[in-house]
C-alpha cells in the first residue's frame, strides 16, 4: 500500500542519480528563496501583517506543546481520511484561501487549482481571487473546492457570490469574520501596497452580474469605477450574528465561519446554525496582540464538543504542526502561506511540491508517535 510518506523515498533514490530538491526543504529557506525573486511588495503583502507580535506567537506557540511518542505499536498500514460533510478526503490538510495571487505568478490561482486537484486536497479559494471562480472550477474539474466570502455590504452581492459558487460546484462557503476592515499593516503601508486600488484580485467581482449591474461603465471600457465600488463593497463592520440567517437563505451550502477564537463566539455561531468554524487569527494579518491560533483551538473545540467539524488555520508548517492541531481538537487544518512560496519559486509544481513534502511529514510523524490513523489522535498523544 502506498502512503504519503513514500516521498521521502522518492527524494532519496532521485539523490542515487546526481538530483536534488529543486526547492529548499526546510519551511525557512523556502520562504527565502521566494522572497529573493518576489518584488518587496509582493513579498511583505504575503508574509507580512499586523505586526510581529501574533505572526510570531502563531509559530511559538507550537512549540509549547509536545508530542510524547508510544513504541511498538503497528503503523505497517497508515490512513490520514477525514470526513467532511460527507465526502471523505484522503488526508486533513486543505489549502487556505490567499487573494490576489497574481502578484506572486501570472497563472495564480489556476496553478493552485491544479496542484491541488492533482493531490487531491481541497482548495479554497479566496473572495479576492485573481481569476474568477468559474475559471477556477473548470480549472479542477472534479476535484474538491469551496469558496472563501469576504462578506460584502450589499445582501444581493453576497447571495449572487454564493450562488455562483454553488453552480460552480463549490461544496462549502467559508465565510471569513475577522475582516471587518483592514488592520494597520506597516510593511503594506511603508510600500504603499494595495493590490486591489489597480485593480487586481478582483475578477469576481468584475464577472459578477450583479456588481456590474452597478457599475457606470463596464470594467473592460474602464477599471476605476469597479475598484470604487469594490472599496464600497468590500467591508462590512456592521454586520452582526442574526446577519448570518440571509446567507443562510441564499445558499444550500454548508456555511463555515472563519476567525473565531473565543469559545463564547463559537457558541454563538452554533446558536446561529453555522455548519464548521475554522479557528484562525488570519495569520496575523488582523489583531496585532491577538491570541495565538493554536492557543485558542482547545477552548473552541471544547465549546463546540463534536457538534460541527473545527477547522484550524494559522501556524500551519510541518507535520507535528498537523498532528498537534489534531490532538487539540482540529479534524482538519488549512496550509497557507508555505504552498505560496511553492508557487512563487515553480508554479504549479512548486505548489504540488509543498502539498507532497507536508503530508508525507504528517505519515511519518503521525507513525513515529505511534499512530496508524489520523482519526485516532487526540489529546493523549501530547505531554500532559
Amino acid at each position: 500500500m502506498a502512503h504519503y510518506g513514500d516521498h521521502q523515498l522518492q527524494i532519496y533514490q532521485a539523490g542515487l542519480k546526481g538530483a536534488r530538491p529543486r526547492l529548499p526543504m526546510r519551511m525557512e529557506d523556502l520562504e527565502e528563496a521566494a522572497h529573493a525573486v518576489l518584488s518587496k511588495e509582493s513579498y511583505w503583502y504575503v508574509a507580512g501583517g499586523a505586526g510581529e507580535i501574533t505572526m510570531d506567537a502563531n509559530r511559538t506557540a507550537f512549540d509549547k506543546y509536545r508530542i510524547h511518542p508510544r513504541m511498538l505499536t503497528d503503523v505497517s498500514e497508515r490512513d490520514l481520511s477525514v470526513t467532511l460533510f460527507d465526502r471523505t478526503l484522503p488526508s486533513p490538510l486543505l489549502l487556505a484561501p490567499i487573494g490576489v495571487q497574481s502578484i506572486i505568478r501570472p497563472e495564480a490561482e489556476l496553478a493552485v487549482a491544479k496542484a491541488a486537484a492533482a493531490t487531491n486536497v481541497p482548495m479554497i479559494l479566496s473572495t479576492v481571487s485573481a481569476h474568477n471562480m468559474e475559471r477556477v472550477a473548470e480549472t479542477m474539474g472534479d476535484a474538491p473546492r469551496w469558496f472563501q466570502l469576504y462578506w460584502p455590504r450589499s445582501p444581493e452581492l453576497a447571495a449572487s457570490f454564493v450562488q455562483r459558487a454553488e453552480q460552480a460546484g463549490y461544496e462549502a462557503v467559508v465565510v471569513t469574520l475577522d475582516t471587518k476592515m483592514m488592520a494597520w499593516r506597516a510593511r503594506d503601508l511603508q510600500n504603499a501596497f494595495l493590490p486591489f486600488l489597480n485593480g487586481q484580485g478582483l475578477s469576481n467581482y468584475t464577472s459578477d452580474p450583479w456588481f456590474r449591474s452597478t457599475l457606470e461603465c463596464p470594467p473592460e471600457e474602464d477599471i476605476r469605477p469597479s475598484v470604487k465600488r469594490w472599496s464600497e463593497e468590500f467591508a462590512a463592520p456592521f454586520k452582526t450574528w442574526k446577519d448570518l440567517a440571509a446567507l443562510r437563505e441564499a445558499t444550500n451550502l454548508p456555511i463555515l465561519v472563519k476567525g473565531v477564537l473565543h469559545p463564547e463566539d463559537a457558541r454563538l455561531a452554533l446558536e446561529h446554525g453555522v455548519d464548521g468554524i475554522v479557528v484562525s487569527n488570519h495569520g496575523g494579518r488582523q489583531v496585532d496582540g491577538s491570541i495565538a491560533a493554536i492557543d485558542a483551538l482547545p477552548g473552541v473545540a471544547t465549546m463546540v464538543n463534536g457538534r460541527v467539524p473545527v477547522l484550524f488555520d494559522s501556524g500551519i508548517r510541518t507535520g507535528s504542526d498537523v498532528l498537534k492541531a489534531k490532538a487539540l481538537g482540529a479534524d482538519a487544518v488549512l496550509l497557507g502561506r508555505p504552498y505560496i512560496w511553492g508557487l512563487a519559486l515553480d508554479g504549479e509544481d512548486g505548489v504540488r511540491e509543498v502539498i507532497k513534502r507536508v503530508l508525507a511529514d504528517v505519515d511519518l510523524t503521525m507513525a513515529l508517535a505511534g499512530k496508524a490513523r489520523f482519526a485516532e489522535v487526540d489529546g493523549s498523544l501530547l505531554v500532559d
